[in-house]
C-alpha cells in the first residue's frame, strides 16, 4: 500500500527578539511562529526536517496549575453551556467561529478566560488572562517545568495593572504540550519568582492563532476589559501577514484531516481547505499547501482525479516538493497510471534522498517490472528507518519482500 505525507510535519519558530526551536513535533505557526512545510520552507527559515517518521521528543510539561478543568479541548459548545449558563459569558465573532468569555469576576481562576469555538460548535483553544499577574508561588509543579524549559521568545512587557511589579519588566514565553496539543505561558519576572500573565492551550492545528504573543492578546493585558492604561507599544505583538479567515479555515481542515476532534472527517477538511483558498493566501508556500492538503482530502474521499488536480496545481506554484510529489505518485497508481507514479516517486528521491516513505513507494513501483531496483529501494529504506519503532512492522513487511524478490 502506497504511503502519504499527510502532517504538517516540522515547525520553526520565528521570533522576534531571540530563538529557540523546541522539541515538540507541530501543524502548524505565525510571523512569530511560521508553519513550514517539510522540503518546502517558507523562504524564512528552513532547519530541514527529517524525512523519516518519527515519534516526537515531548518537553517537560507538567503543571499543577489546572486551568482547564471546567471544560476540555474538543468539547462541543453545547456541552460547554451546560456546565457554562450563557448568562455569564460575554459573546463574540471570532473569525468564523465563536469566542465566550468568562470575566475573571467570575471565573474559577480569577483571571479572564476566553474560550474559543469553530464553526463546527468544537473548542479549539483557550487564553487566560491575568492582568494583574497570577502569582506561580503556590505552584511548585509548574514553577519546576518553567524552569526547564528555554524561552521560545523574550521581551519587555508593558503592564501598569500588576499589583507588585513595576510597569515595564522581562517577560518570556514558554511552550510545551503533548502529541496533539500545545500550553503556553506569558511569565513574568524571573525563574525563581515568576507572575503569570497569560496561558494558552489549544490543539496544535490552531496554534499560531492562540500564541499570547499575538498582538490582541497582549492588548488584553495593556487593557484588560477595556480599561485604558500601560504605556503603548505599537510594534510590539505579532500581527498575520495572511488573511484570519485564511489561517483558521486551514486549521479547521487539518483538525477534521488528522483526526484532532474525533474520527478523520475529510468532507468538512475539503470544505474547509476550499474556504481557505477562497480567502486567499498572500505567500505562495500557504496557497501550495492550501491545495495540496485538498488534495490530500479528495484522496481520502476517493475523488482521485480531484485529488490530481489539486496537487498539480499545487506543484504549479511551489515546483519540485517531495512531500507532494510522493503524494502525487499515490494518486497515479489509484488511477492506474504506474508509469507517471514512478516518475513522481524517482523525483521525489532525486530531490530528497533520504525520503524513507518515498523510497518505499518507488520500491513498490518498481516491483513488477524491475526487481533488482525494486531491491535496492527497500535496502535504502531500511536503512533510513533503522531503529524507528513505528516502523517495525512496515520493516518486517519488507525483509519478506526482498526475500520474495531474491527467489
Amino acid at each position: 500500500m502506497s504511503l502519504r505525507w499527510q502532517t504538517l510535519s516540522c515547525f520553526v519558530y520565528a521570533p522576534f527578539v531571540s530563538l529557540n526551536s523546541r522539541s515538540k513535533q507541530q501543524p502548524y505557526a505565525v510571523p512569530f511562529r511560521l508553519w513550514v512545510i517539510c522540503g518546502l520552507g517558507l523562504g524564512l527559515l528552513l532547519n530541514g526536517c527529517d524525512a523519516s517518521p518519527r515519534k516526537p521528543i515531548l518537553p517537560p510539561s507538567e503543571s499543577d496549575l489546572v486551568l482547564l478543568k471546567p471544560a476540555t479541548l474538543c468539547t462541543s459548545k453545547s456541552s460547554f453551556l451546560k456546565t457554562h449558563p450563557a448568562s455569564t459569558l460575554k459573546t463574540q465573532d471570532w473569525g468564523t467561529g465563536q469566542e465566550l468569555l468568562l470575566p475573571a469576576g467570575r471565573s474559577p481562576s480569577h483571571g479572564d478566560e476566553s474560550y474559543f469555538f469553530d464553526e463546527d460548535g468544537l473548542l479549539v483553544g483557550t487564553v487566560f488572562t491575568f492582568p494583574s499577574g497570577l502569582d506561580l508561588k503556590p505552584n511548585p509543579v509548574l514553577r519546576q517545568t518553567l524552569m526547564q524549559l528555554k524561552p521560545v521568545l523574550e521581551f519587555y512587557l508593558t503592564v501598569a495593572n500588576l499589583s507588585s511589579k513595576t510597569s515595564m519588566d522581562s517577560s518570556a514565553l514558554y511552550e510545551t504540550g503533548d502529541e496533539k496539543t500545545t500550553t503556553q505561558y506569558l511569565v513574568l519576572g524571573t525563574r525563581e519568582q515568576p507572575m503569570l500573565l497569560q496561558a494558552s492551550v489549544t490543539i496544535d492545528p490552531y496554534v499560531r492563532l492562540f500564541s499570547p504573543y499575538r498582538r490582541e492578546f497582549l492588548e488584553r493585558l495593556r487593557h484588560p476589559r477595556g480599561k485604558k492604561s500601560g504605556q503603548e507599544i505599537e510594534t510590539q505583538g505579532a500581527e498575520d501577514k495572511e488573511p484570519f479567515i485564511s489561517l483558521q479555515q486551514f486549521a479547521r481542515g487539518q483538525t477534521a484531516q488528522l483526526s484532532y476532534c474525533g474520527a478523520q472527517n475529510y468532507d468538512t477538511a475539503a470544505t474547509a481547505y476550499q474556504n481557505a483558498i477562497a480567502s486567499g493566501f498572500t505567500n505562495k508556500v500557504w496557497l501550495a499547501e492550501a491545495h495540496h492538503k485538498l488534495g490530500l482530502a479528495w484522496e481520502g474521499k476517493g475523488e482521485h482525479e480531484k485529488a490530481k488536480a489539486e496537487m498539480l496545481q499545487s506543484l504549479t506554484i511551489r515546483p519540485n516538493t517531495p512531500e507532494i510529489l510522493n503524494n502525487l505518485g499515490t494518486v497515479y497508481r489509484a488511477l492506474g497510471d504506474k508509469a507517471s507514479a514512478l516518475a513522481s516517486f524517482e523525483k521525489a528521491v532525486t530531490l530528497r534522498p533520504n525520503y524513507a516513505i518515498a523510497r518505499y513507494n518507488l520500491a513498490e513501483a518498481y516491483e513488477p517490472t524491475n526487481p533488482m531496483r525494486a531491491i535496492s529501494e527497500y535496502e535504502t529504506y531500511l536503512a533510513l528507518v533503522q531503529g524507528i519503532p513505528d516502523e517495525a512492522g512496515r520493516v518486517a513487511v519488507v525483509q519478506q519482500r526482498i526475500k520474495s524478490l531474491k527467489h
